[in-house]
């Protein structure tokens, strides 16, 4: 049996233990007020999946419905070797979030401009999926330009005392 085992992770070296998926894209476009870690329901093929490091966070948002908050547009990549049930890559997922969190963000959603966008999708130290989401305020061009000034002469300043 041990040996078995061995030779199918020799079949499967590009599984990783831990992953962590960024949305580079939206630290640009947003500035994050509060962030939040959450849990993700997913399908079997679903988690095999994001351990292959095959899922995109990128034009996903958050919303509510019925009091609950889903996921939408969180595009994870079907899984290779899956076979019939194989799962739908950009279907809708619930996350779990207690129910004190929950309120608080229905109520930070009431004031205008304020959006919910997931950041990291990553495993937790027992396998599970989590999402990290954060509250967040669209940025204006010139907030955008002067976050890469910033960037910029951190980036030289670095280089400069080194």
């Amino acid at each position: 049996m041990y040996l078995c085992a061995t030779f199918a992770a020799l079949l499967k070296p590009n599984i990783q233990q831990k992953i962590s998926i960024k949305n580079r894209r939206a630290s640009f476009d947003y500035s994050f007020i509060e962030k939040y870690t959450a849990g993700i329901v997913l399908v079997g093929t679903e988690i095999k999946a994001i351990r292959e490091g095959k899922a995109s966070l990128v034009d996903s948002y958050c919303y509510f419905r019925n009091g609950e908050l889903f996921i939408k547009n969180l595009n994870i990549s079907i899984y290779t070797e899956g076979n019939l049930y194989n799962h739908e890559p950009t279907r809708e997922r619930k996350l779990l979030l207690n129910r004190q969190e929950l309120n608080k963000l229905q109520k930070k959603m009431t004031d205008k401009g304020l959006t919910i966008i997931p950041t990291v999708l990553f495993t937790s130290d027992n396998g599970y999926a989590k999402v990290e989401i954060a509250v967040a305020k669209g940025k204006k061009m010139f907030d955008k330009r002067e976050d890469l000034k910033t960037k910029d002469l951190n980036r030289e300043m670095s280089r400069k005392f080194k």
